[in-house]
């Protein structure tokens, strides 16, 4: 299976989201300010505030301490039952995460969050029609406010699962919905190179590369690998170089180095 940008460290940084608001007028609801927080609530905002920190920054063991004083605080925090299985699942106790997240689900029945988070860690598991139910689940809450980052998910899952037609056609409604996403372009773009469509491939990633704070090693060797086959020898000579010299030590111009353009 060829590989697609590895979208799960940027999932599990994007994926955590504030619950949606209800919305809707009401007689007996208040605005609620700081001065509505319990000391048990701002105690589990700050914990919960400090799990995530470690957390994206890979300190797994220091963000499963700081969750549990987070839920200590406030057993029941959304973002903090949410946030557990994501922790057990990248420290690979995939009995663990599985169990938080049903048990967040339990709380929170139809959370989209939880529902995103829990199909991407089935996608993991490749437990494809398990999780692409989870996603479709998730898009279907009409207060789901992130439909875009689950349809990125669920276009990478069905790629992974060599369902190369029907992640086309999923990853462009997410683009449709987040042009300006980078991740998801570059993805868009990548299972368009698969599917021999090198035109529109190469339309989606150079939307990428010609902004120098988006590109990255993968994207220029996309690009370099969509040019190489429609014979552009000119554009292949500049995005190696370009690799060489903005990412000498990256994996994809050890691919460039050795010749293999379709590992």
């Amino acid at each position: 299976m060829k590989r697609l940008l590895p979208t799960l460290t940027i999932a599990l940084t994007a994926l955590l989201l504030a619950a949606c608001a209800g919305t809707g007028p009401s007689a007996n609801r208040e605005i609620k300010t700081d001065s509505d927080q319990t000391d048990g609530d701002r105690r589990a905002a700050i914990r919960l505030e400090l799990a995530q920190g470690y957390f994206s920054r890979g300190q797994l063991n220091t963000a499963l301490d700081e969750l549990k004083l987070a839920l200590q605080a406030k057993p029941d925090m959304r973002e903090a039952v949410n946030l557990r299985g994501l922790i057990y699942a990248a420290m690979g106790d995939s009995q663990l995460a599985e169990e938080a997240f049903r048990r967040a689900l339990a709380v929170y029945p139809g959370d989209p969050d939880t529902l995103h988070n829990y199909g991407w860690f089935l996608c993991q598991q490749q437990r494809w029609q398990t999780a692409d139910a989870l996603f479709d689940q998730a898009l279907s809450q009409p207060s789901y406010r992130a439909p875009a980052r689950t349809l990125l998910a669920k276009g990478v899952c069905e790629a992974r699962s060599g369902r190369l037609l029907v992640a086309e056609k999923t990853l462009l409604r997410a683009f449709e919905l987040d042009p300006a996403s980078p991740v998801i372009a570059v993805n868009l773009s990548e299972v368009l190179y698969r599917n021999a469509e090198y035109e529109r491939a190469r339309f989606y990633v150079k939307r990428v590369n010609s902004q120098p704070d988006q590109a990255n090693a993968q994207s220029l060797w996309l690009q370099l690998r969509i040019e190489r086959k429609t014979g552009n020898t000119s554009a292949v000579d500049d995005l190696s170089l370009q690799l060489r010299r903005k990412h000498p030590q990256s994996p994809e111009t050890q691919q460039l180095d050795t010749g293999r353009f379709e590992d």
